[in-house]
């Protein structure tokens, strides 16, 4: 009696790893433009804190522009911050685009849109 040998051939576990290695590298480039977004959020939301303690806009702005040095943000600039009122709070807002290079010509475009209307508690 023959006996069937199961299990995966070497070319289905080659296929399994480069399927495997291609999730992996997408998941590792969407980190760093995710983890600048949640910086900013923080950021943000002390920004808006700020104008409701009283501080003026251009005061928001350099507050801004120190903490995102400290944090290395360098895709959003203090120009970019849009200042509003709602319910007496100050609500910071900001749009924009981040592309995370993959492969050769091929990137991940992000579009985020961060506010300190969510950030509170």
């Amino acid at each position: 009696m023959k006996s069937r040998q199961r299990g995966i051939s070497l070319i289905g576990m080659i296929l399994v790893a480069l399927l495997l290695a291609g999730v992996l590298l997408i998941g590792f480039r969407m980190v760093g433009p995710y983890k600048e977004y949640f910086a900013l959020q923080r950021i943000i939301g002390l920004v808006a804190d700020e104008g409701n303690d009283g501080a003026s806009e251009s005061e928001m702005r350099r507050s801004y522009e120190r903490r995102a040095v400290i944090d290395s943000i360098d895709v959003v600039r203090s120009k970019d911050l849009v200042f509003s009122k709602q319910g007496g709070q100050v609500v910071v807002e900001v749009e924009y685009t981040r592309k995370a290079p993959l492969v050769s010509n091929v990137s991940l475009s992000f579009d985020f849109k961060a506010s300190s209307q969510f950030s509170r508690k």
